[in-house]
């Protein structure tokens, strides 16, 4: 009997988002010299376009397969790899593209079981511009930029179906989950600039002797990509927010009809002291206050460091607010401030 084979895969593509850059290393930034990057889109349809537009950082692209015969696997292998863009550096009126050190990507042998086959992946690297400064680390002065990289698993089954893994990632910058159709379907949920320029280097990286766990957020809905673009691209500039692990954003009962957008780091949302929900990058909260006579329904608190970008309903339209507020209880019957 002829075996079957089954493919599958997962995809991370990775990306600098507004305001995550911290400190001196903000000025290029916000001089124009060198660019954060629009979001990658929701349905990744042309990886290799993505990258000659310059459209992100890196992408992990995991691609596997396996052969199955009489309910037996009988083969297997790796059809994926990395993908490095390039960092473009704008001089007067000149652009000159660095591009990016692909570091070798990382692929153990797969684990295989009696019913399916685990793959791991690790992809990663760093721009091609020097950029010497003090390290915490030796050799204490770090001449190259630090690391960026994801690591994902992909299992398929003997059924052909598959699940995916986001086992790891560097703490800079934002990590954006796709399945094997293209659907974006997860986020990394805290970008923590300084950690990784000042540590994901040499031997804390895949590379050397340490992998860093990822935070995993679920993906908003269109609604919210849509109200975040009006946010951060509207007529009123929003006020950004730091809050701590442990701060309190909003508190159920207060006064307030503040709107939020989640740039960075995730939130517990907490109604009569307990917890009912949990919102990452992306998500757009503070609504009901702002339609309900302007008290907080909820309190939410931050589960890790997290900015936020605040902005007034003015600024948005009623009706998405009510459609916003509807989406929530229907999803998963939770106040959302």
């Amino acid at each position: 009997m002829a075996s079957t084979r089954y493919e599958s895969s997962v995809t991370s593509v990775s990306w600098i988002p507004s305001e995550a850059i911290e400190g001196l290393s903000k000025i290029p930034f916000e001089f124009g010299v060198t660019h954060y990057d629009q979001p990658p889109p929701d349905q990744l349809d042309d990886l290799e376009e993505l990258r000659k537009s310059d459209r992100f950082r890196e992408a992990n692209e995991l691609r596997a397969f396996i052969d199955v015969e009489d309910g037996r696997i009988v083969g297997h292998g790796h059809l994926g790899q990395g993908h490095i863009g390039a960092t473009t550096v704008r001089v007067g009126p000149a652009a000159i593209r660095f591009p990016a050190v692909h570091l070798p990507d990382l692929q153990p042998d797969p684990e295989i079981g009696p019913t399916s086959v685990r793959f791991v992946q690790t992809v990663g690297g760093r721009m091609g511009l020097p950029t010497p400064r003090p390290v915490p680390h030796k050799p204490f002065v770090q001449f190259w930029p630090s690391i960026a990289w994801t690591t994902l698993a992909l299992t398929i089954h003997v059924d052909g179906t598959s699940s995916h893994e986001l086992i790891g990632a560097s703490p800079f910058p934002r990590h954006w989950i796709y399945d094997d159709g293209g659907a974006l379907v997860q986020k990394s949920g805290v970008v923590d600039f300084m950690t990784w320029f000042n540590h994901s280097f040499g031997e804390r990286t895949p590379w050397g002797e340490s992998d860093s766990p990822a935070v995993v957020a679920s993906v908003e809905s269109a609604l919210e990509r849509r109200l975040s673009g009006s946010i951060m691209g509207g007529g009123a500039k929003p006020k950004i927010r730091t809050l701590a692990e442990g701060e309190t954003l909003v508190e159920q009962g207060a006064e307030g009809s503040a709107i939020f957008l989640v740039l960075d780091g995730m939130f517990v949302v907490e109604v009569d002291g307990d917890e009912v929900a949990e919102v990452g990058p992306g998500a757009v909260v503070g609504e009901r206050a702002a339609l309900e006579a302007g008290t907080r329904t909820a309190t939410l608190r931050a589960r890790t460091k997290a900015r936020v970008a605040e902005t007034t309903p003015d600024e948005l339209a009623l009706d998405d607010l009510g459609v916003l507020a509807s989406s929530h209880r229907t999803e998963d019957g939770r106040a959302s401030g």
